[in-house]
């Protein structure tokens, strides 16, 4: 699982699925863990759509997740900052 810790926080790799029924954390593939988005990936959407998602699922202002890479691919990394790497592996542990 690619979950590292960084001084203000983690880095986490994510594989997004985008138009999905609802958004959830769906386990893990491939060493990322799978978030699928309702929102289709035209125009930011499903970018935005991530952001306030993993914001609300760690418990952490939006302005504390930035996308690191892969704007435009389904393979992203994303730091986020004031959370653990051991509080987000229970978390998809739990889910």
């Amino acid at each position: 699982m690619s979950i590292r810790d960084r001084p203000a926080g983690v880095e986490l790799d994510l594989r997004v699925i985008p138009r999905a029924k609802k958004a959830e954390i769906a386990g893990l593939r491939d060493g990322a863990i799978v978030v699928r988005l309702a929102a289709p990936p035209v125009e930011g959407a499903a970018n935005e759509a991530l952001v306030a998602f993993v914001a609300e699922w760690l418990a952490v202002p939006r302005r504390a997740v930035h996308i690191l890479s892969g704007e435009r691919s389904r393979r992203k990394r994303v730091a986020v900052d004031g959370v653990s790497a051991d509080r987000v592996r229970a978390l998809v542990r739990g889910t």
